[in-house]
C-alpha cells in the first residue's frame, strides 16, 4: 500500500513538473457560419491537451498495467 501512495506521489510530481505547455492532439476545418460559410469559407479549430494532463493520465494508466501484471502472475 505504501509503495502505491509513492507510486502515484512520483507520477503526480512528474505531471506537476510537465508545466504548463500544451500539446496540439487534432485539427478541424468546418464551413464557416451564415453567409460565409455559403460563400465557401472555412473557420479551423486546434484542440490541446495540457502536458500535464497528458503526462499524468499516460503514468496512471502505465502503473494500472503493471499492478494487473502483478496481480495476474501471483493467480
Amino acid at each position: 500500500m505504501q509503495d502505491d501512495v509513492k507510486a502515484i506521489a512520483a507520477i503526480a510530481s512528474t505531471a506537476a513538473s510537465a508545466g504548463t505547455a500544451s500539446v496540439a492532439v487534432a485539427t478541424i476545418t468546418s464551413s464557416a457560419p451564415g453567409v460565409l460559410g455559403v460563400l465557401g469559407f472555412t473557420t479551423t479549430t486546434v484542440v490541446t491537451l495540457p502536458v500535464a494532463g497528458v503526462v499524468a493520465v499516460a503514468g496512471l494508466v502505465g502503473y494500472g498495467i503493471y499492478k494487473g501484471v502483478q496481480v495476474a502472475k501471483r493467480q
